[in-house]
């Protein structure tokens, strides 16, 4: 199968496809059941700890396929400068800070469905993001986002070398 017969959600990046992304795309994947009976409902790779570059990207992907989101819980010391809302896509979205670690989202659509999103940290390795996304949307999956972290070798919240990717590096899309 080539990537153009691959079917494709609006905002995500097919699962099987190993390819360089285009800065400002969306590393994301969610859980495909219904049934939510796993700890997360999905997993977000995001480039940096720099919430106002980020969270527009996130919101505007996950709008489309889980209708508006009114609020995002995080761990201010893991983002840079931790703001109270945002207007994304002329909406405003409120963000509380919680003491969930630095390792989960916490995405609310409405008055009170929550999703919850394993965060993996913008400095892992294409092969550690892989796994720890892989292992977040499995419908079984029954283990908290800092031990998938640290089963994946992610967990070191803030490496020593600048995070993400260095200069002349390319960022790689997880898959399975």
């Amino acid at each position: 199968m080539t990537e153009s017969d691959m079917p494709r959600a609006p905002g995500l990046l097919p699962d099987a496809i190993h390819r360089a992304t285009k800065p400002g795309t969306v590393l994301l994947r969610l859980e495909t059941t219904q049934s939510r009976e796993g700890n997360l409902d999905g997993a977000w790779w995001p480039r940096s700890r720099d919430i106002s570059a980020e969270l527009p990207g996130l919101i505007h992907v996950l709008t489309g396929h889980l209708g508006p989101i009114t609020r995002v819980g995080l761990d201010a010391t893991a983002w840079d400068g931790l703001p109270t809302r945002l207007v994304i896509d002329d909406r405003v979205v409120h963000i509380d800070s919680f003491p969930v670690g630095d390792d989960t989202a916490l995405i609310t659509r409405g008055d009170q469905d929550h999703f919850s999103l394993l965060v993996v940290p913008p400095h892992a390795t294409a092969d550690a993001a892989r796994a720890a996304m892989a292992r977040a949307v499995r419908a079984d999956n029954v283990t908290h986002a800092a031990q998938i972290l640290i089963d994946t070798g992610t967990h070191q919240a803030h490496p020593l070398p600048a995070e993400g990717p260095r200069t002349g590096e390319e960022r790689r899309e997880p898959e399975e």
